[in-house]
């Protein structure tokens, strides 16, 4: 470990928040925030949907842990302040993690960079949405451009479902992403560290009931699966963990962060998008692939705790 927990100072959990993740957030930071207490951190939990930055400020913590989820959080807002406060955090900096947020313009630098991901339509309206059936298919993913957890998510199968999809994505988002449906294994990758040092840890395969990985199934059924390391050849195994690797330095991330991936029948992988401040809860996917690698759930959290840095200049 880079860092004994005697050296991290007086530490902030910072969770909750007012995004449409903030149930998910609670149960990832009260975990968090156990594991540090565990491991003798001096750990102290701020909920930012209940509290304000003056308050985060006048606590004087000397770093953070951001396991805030979704807008506000996940997006460069509170790394933004945090850069002004010159309290340095975990995860991606401003930029990696505005990036991140945005489906689009992530789809945009996978483009650009020959990472395989599936095609997609931006839409704002029904006509939009009309045109991305034309030009996709049926099915067809439609989901919120700024959101997670599968908010706000429907896979379209007929006609029938677009006008309740529309409605229900728009609820969280004037920007929506139309995307291929890629049929296969889904699969979700975390990558620990930074730069040339990034790597990725076990692959986890996630088997939810009737292939439907909702909200529900991820937070909270018994019955989806997840099988860590998955069951893939060598090769292939190696040539995901690769690419996520490559998406993960593209983004510009740093930390911690979390990439979804969906592998057709073809073994043909295609890369969905990175989840900068994945979930902790008991249900979390990075846990389980540290917990793979033999690295405890205290122990993954005080390493990403470590890791924690000033991106835009000034150290702590």
């Amino acid at each position: 470990m880079a860092n004994t927990t005697q050296n991290l100072g007086r530490v902030g959990v910072i969770y909750g928040g007012v995004s449409a993740e903030r149930e998910v957030s609670l149960n990832s930071g009260a975990g968090v925030h156990a594991a540090l207490l565990e491991k003798g951190v001096d750990a102290h939990l701020f909920d930012l949907g209940k509290h304000s930055l003056a308050e985060l400020e006048a606590q004087k913590f000397d770093r953070v842990f951001i396991i805030l989820h979704g807008r506000y959080g996940e997006d460069g807002c509170i790394q933004g302040a945090l850069e002004i406060m010159g309290v340095p955090y975990t995860g991606p900096g401003v930029m990696s993690s505005g990036v991140a947020m945005d489906k689009i313009m992530t789809k945009r630098l996978f483009i650009e960079q020959n990472i395989p991901t599936p095609k997609y339509v931006e839409v704002h309206d029904a006509e939009d949405l009309q045109a991305a059936v034309k030009q996709l298919g049926l099915p067809m993913i439609l989901k919120p451009a700024h959101e997670g957890s599968t908010i706000g998510l429907t896979k379209i199968e007929n006609a029938e479902q677009l006008d309740e999809a529309l409605a229900q994505a728009t609820q969280y988002d004037k920007v929506l992403l139309a995307e291929e449906c890629i049929v296969g294994r889904e699969l979700t990758v975390a990558v620990l560290g930074k730069g040339a040092e990034a790597q990725a840890l076990p692959i986890i395969e996630i088997i939810a009931p009737d292939g439907n990985y909702d909200f529900h199934n991820k937070y909270h059924s018994d019955e989806t699966q997840y099988i860590c390391p998955a069951d893939l050849p060598a090769e292939l195994s190696e040539k995901i963990k690769a690419l996520c690797v490559q998406a993960y330095r593209t983004i510009g991330c740093e930390g911690w962060s979390r990439v979804d991936v969906m592998l057709n029948h073809a073994n043909e992988p295609y890369l969905l998008e990175i989840n900068t401040a994945p979930g902790m809860t008991s249900h979390s996917l990075v846990p389980m692939a540290a917990k793979a690698e033999g690295m405890s759930y205290p122990e993954l959290c005080v390493k990403i705790l470590a890791s924690a840095d000033l991106k835009v200049g000034r150290k702590g």
